[in-house]
This record gives structure tokens, C-alpha cells and sequence, in this order.
């Protein structure tokens, strides 16, 4: 499966937006990036679905422009949303490029959140990271502010862990790098901070 992720180098705050471009060419997320319309017509003509992991304003804030570019493709959410054309929910079925993914729900960064997990891939959104500002190997979403919870977020990692295959060597996250190699070890390692119950930031 080809996957670009379509806000890389964006100058303002955004997640990461990926475009898997197959059998049905998918964007995971919408990102917040004001040209990221320019560039996924740099990989194609055509969208077939819009699928979001969770609708916080760096993942959503240009899906109006997203679906009015690309004559309003299918539109997959677990909340409700103007947008959405298809509710999902855990357990569900989603094809995303040329593989089949396994809809999981993991709320606890938002109440909202699920995470796309295949035989080799995982679409991670904010529940667990690869890298980012707090941990280089192994982290998870904040659960600071409002309508969040730490406790919520260690059971769907938890969660994610069991239904998250061994044969799974692509993680994409909603922020930091990609991470090709053992994802079962970077859940592992992400679970095993949380559970510290520790402040992700000092100023917490």
C-alpha cells in the first residue's frame, strides 16, 4: 500500500494526514494544513473516502475543503459530523488503500477516537505515537484537558495491543514520524508509560 503523508512540513499546527492511494484511495484525516488540498491532487485526481480517527480541530480543520475538492467522497466518523456519510463503529470493516482494516475504538484522548488496524498497517491517530515532544520511542495522547481521561486512554491501549497484530510493521501516527518495524513493541512501550500515571508534560 502506497500511504504519503500529505501535511508533512506544514508550517502551522496540524496532525498528520495520510493518503493511501490503492484499490480505494483514502484520507485518513483532513489535517489543518491550508494547501493540503494541492497536495494530495499531487498524488491524485481522485478521493474515494474521507475516513477520521477522531474530529479535534488539527484533524478536521480542512475536511470542508477536502470534500468540496474532491466532490464530496464518502465520509467515515464515530461522532457525528455535517460531513459524515457513514457512521462507524468498533469492530467495523474499511477497506484504505488496498488492505482491510479492523475499526477499533479507543477513546481516552477523545471520546470520538478510533484506530484503523490491519494485518501489516496501523492508523494510530492520537492514542498512541511513535515519537513526539514528550518521548522519542513509545508515547500516547495528552489527557489534560477537558473531556479527557489517562484512565480511558490505558484501556484502549490496552485494547489496541490485543487487536493489533504481530505481523503489523507500519505504524501512522497523528503526530511525529511514521515507524516501520515491531508496532507491537511501541504500543508496548507506549501502555508502559502511561500506566505510570505520570504528567505527559511538565506543565501539566
Amino acid at each position: 500500500m502506497e500511504v504519503h503523508n500529505v501535511t508533512a512540513g506544514a508550517a502551522t499546527f496540524t496532525c498528520n494526514a495520510y493518503l493511501a492511494v490503492g484499490d480505494r484511495t483514502v484520507l485518513v484525516d483532513a489535517g489543518a494544513m491550508d494547501d493540503v488540498v494541492e497536495v494530495v491532487r499531487e498524488h491524485t485526481d481522485h478521493l474515494d473516502a474521507v475516513v477520521l480517527t477522531h474530529q479535534h480541530g488539527d484533524h478536521v480543520a480542512q475536511l470542508d475543503a477536502v470534500c468540496e475538492a474532491f466532490d464530496d467522497p464518502d465520509c467515515y466518523a464515530y461522532g457525528d459530523h455535517p460531513r459524515r456519510t457513514h457512521a462507524i463503529t468498533d469492530g467495523d470493516d474499511l477497506v484504505v488503500g488496498d488492505e482491510r482494516f479492523e475499526v477499533v475504538y479507543t477513546p481516552g484522548h477523545a471520546a470520538d477516537h478510533v484506530s484503523l488496524v490491519s494485518g501489516t498497517s496501523l492508523f494510530s491517530g492520537d492514542v498512541v505515537v511513535h515519537d513526539d515532544g514528550a518521548f522519542d520511542y513509545g508515547s500516547f495522547g495528552r489527557t489534560d484537558m477537558a473531556g479527557q481521561s489517562r484512565e480511558r486512554l490505558i484501556e484502549s491501549i490496552r485494547t489496541l495491543l490485543e487487536r493489533t497484530p504481530d505481523t503489523a510493521e507500519h505504524m501512522y501516527a497523528g503526530h511525529g514520524e511514521t515507524f516501520h518495524g515491531d508496532v507491537h513493541d511501541v504500543i508496548e512501550t507506549a501502555l508502559a508509560r502511561a500506566e505510570k500515571r505520570e504528567p505527559k508534560y511538565p506543565d501539566e
